[in-house]
């Protein structure tokens, strides 16, 4: 792998760009991700916020969930945020009907649990593994996590407001997953984490 890990950003919707460039300053030869071939070419893959139900219909139109899915079940690292973890989630409450995700996490997240758009907020959030001050965290139409499984490692919680102890941050083997959206603060340290996950595995 050398010193550069190669992780792709699933470029199909939602905020690629931030998340490659958060990569790139972590460490990673990062790269947008939306063909088998370039999934094949990578170390570990992120998936980004969005809209989980169009991410989910168009990993089917460029023919990218079975290959995520065999990549996932192979132990690839996978760090979904905000819509990245509904496409985790082995349960999804309040989504389409349609709506298909990767299932690698045994959880069930509640889709837009938090609200609409103008009830996006920020809140420190303390991530398990990730040394320093508590996690400014954005949420945006963000999911929050009702149950997991017992593989499942809670690595955040909400601890204010209306929310408070919320699970917004989980971890079951090589993938993990946060509601918020760290690619939007400039605090690296998530991405940093996750780098030094897809080089150890």
């Amino acid at each position: 792998m050398g010193d550069q890990p190669k992780i792709g950003v699933l470029a199909l919707q939602g905020d690629v760009r931030e998340h490659v460039a958060a990569l790139a300053g972590s460490g990673a030869d990062a790269r947008p991700v939306r063909r088998p071939a370039e999934l094949d070419a990578v170390d570990g893959l992120v998936i980004p916020g969005g809209e989980s139900t169009t991410i989910s219909k168009l990993a089917d139109i460029f023919e990218m969930r079975e290959p995520i899915d065999k990549r996932i079940f192979g132990g690839m690292p996978v760090y979904g945020s905000c819509a990245g973890m509904i496409m985790l989630a082995g349960e999804v409450l309040d989504g389409r009907p349609d709506q298909r995700g990767f299932a690698g996490i045994e959880m069930t997240v509640r889709r837009n649990a938090f609200g609409r758009q103008v009830d996006s907020f920020e809140a420190p959030v303390a991530i398990t593994g990730v040394e320093g001050e508590p996690f400014h965290a954005v949420f945006i139409r963000a999911p929050w996590v009702e149950r997991v499984g017992e593989g499942v490692e809670v690595l955040g919680r909400v601890t204010d407001g209306p929310a408070a102890d919320r699970i917004v941050a989980v971890r079951q083997g090589n993938l993990v997953a946060t509601s918020f959206h760290p690619e939007l603060t400039g605090d690296l340290r998530l991405h940093r984490w996750f780098v030094e996950l897809v080089r150890a595995a």
